[in-house]
């Protein structure tokens, strides 16, 4: 009988547990280590952000959950793996041994990178359900006391689209409050262009979403390396291609969300072999780390080099059809290795996304994620906000009922035509 220890509760770790245990089948066992009893849809943070959601509409129940598929699960949460033990130390001090570990921890959030940054600092966060409802506060006060906003990216970031998404999110939000005309928007990027988000863009969209900034009274910076945040000032530098500073800019704020860069989790971090300088795993092409062979990792801990050089450091996103082609990949890997087959499963990496913009939005197409591409697709319209409705109702329910249907295989299926959600076979 093996034993796989799925570390995070994610948007990947949770259909990782489901995914592996129905290829492995019964006699093997399946367990999930996360820190706390819930799962929280993460896409839906900028809505709570503004009050259209709450917490409860979110979240799912774990221990309920996966106890349904008899998945064992452990909510201390990991204190540190140890590789070549085969276990991971949990934070009260028991251990969970394992044969095959798949890291799907997401991120840690470094705030504490840039002096006054973050939910602690002068800046709001969506990345957490914590930090939208925390959000949702500064938000009323500012449709009670309308003034400037500042929304967007920080250096070393790499998960773009929800910035673009919470700005103009935002906007519609102050519109229906009737305010939008006494609160002036500016985006501040680490991108050097509109629409690079971190893959160099895809499709149009950089004309897409300049003319939305534009059509919608939002000002940008891009190449922008924030140096400090203070309470209702944010100093920016903006940077040349030669990396010398081209501007500087004091921007005025009475509400500001700012994504930080992202690094891997404590519990991972600084072990040889394992991880990279800033904590992300280190992965071959079916996710398997070279060093501890019984070791995968998928989502946003996983290291990816940058699509290309960029005057401000630009990281790459982990978006849902990638991680699942990853699950996928993976779950099929791990099969193999207990039936004493080679690992022969290389994930896609290929983009779906949905960026809502509360009545309309912008959707993109990459195959593969990382250029050159086979597909290279945008398009917008008041079609995307509701796809991306149907999309949280359909993933919350798929976790709710411990189902491991891929939603971006359909969603694909769909705008597409392929044939199913696909990863390489190599011999």
């Amino acid at each position: 009988m093996a034993h796989v220890v799925v570390l995070g509760a994610g948007l990947g770790g949770v259909i990782m547990a489901y995914e592996v245990q129905d290829h492995l089948g019964p006699g093997h066992k399946v367990t999930v280590i996360n820190k706390g009893t819930t799962y929280s849809f993460v896409p839906s943070n900028p809505w709570v952000a503004v009050g259209w959601r709450e917490r409860s509409d979110i979240e799912v129940d774990l221990i309920t959950t996966l106890a349904r598929r008899k998945i064992r699960f452990r909510p201390e949460g990991a204190a540190r793996i140890h590789p070549a033990e085969n276990r991971v130390e949990l934070t009260g001090g028991d251990s969970v041994p394992y044969d095959y570990l798949v890291i799907a921890t997401g991120p840690d959030l470094a705030f504490d990178e840039i002096e006054g940054l973050g939910p602690e600092g002068h800046t709001q966060s969506i990345c957490q359900v914590d930090h939208a409802l925390q959000a949702k506060v500064a938000f009323d006060n500012l449709v009670a006391k309308p003034g400037p906003v500042v929304i967007g990216a920080v250096q070393g970031a790499s998960c773009f689209g929800p910035a673009y998404e919470f700005t103009f999110i935002v906007d519609t939000a102050l519109r229906r409050a009737k305010v939008r005309d006494q609160v002036p928007m500016t985006f501040v990027t680490s991108e050097p262009y509109i629409g690079h988000l971190g893959l160099d863009g895809v499709g149009d969209t950089k004309g897409l979403l300049e003319s939305e900034m534009r059509e919608h009274h939002i000002k940008w910076i891009t190449n922008a390396r924030v140096k400090s945040v203070a309470d209702g000032m944010m100093h920016v530098e903006e940077v040349a291609g030669d990396g010398s500073v081209k501007a500087t800019h004091e921007l005025p704020f009475s509400f500001s969300m700012m994504l930080p860069a992202f690094r891997g989790v404590e519990a991972v971090r600084d072990i040889e072999g394992l991880t990279n300088p800033r904590g992300f795993i280190l992965v071959d092409k079916h996710q398997q780390n070279p060093t501890f062979r019984n070791i995968f990792a998928i989502g946003v801990g996983v290291a990816i080099p940058p699509t290309g050089s960029t005057p401000v450091p630009v990281g790459v996103p982990k978006t849902g059809f990638m991680i699942e082609s990853m699950v996928t990949a993976t779950a099929m890997n791990i099969a193999s290795l207990v039936e004493g087959k080679e690992p022969h499963e290389v994930a896609t990496w290929n983009a779906v996304c949905l960026a809502d913009f509360g009545d309309s939005g912008v959707a993109f197409v990459a195959q593969p994620q990382i250029p050159p591409r086979n597909v290279n697709w945008s398009s917008s319209g008041k079609w995307v906000h509701y796809a991306k409705i149907g999309f949280e109702k359909y993933f919350l329910r798929k976790i709710r009922i411990g189902k491991s249907e891929p939603f971006y295989e359909r969603l694909a299926l769909k705008a597409l035509g392929i044939d199913k959600l696909k990863v390489t076979h190599t011999d």
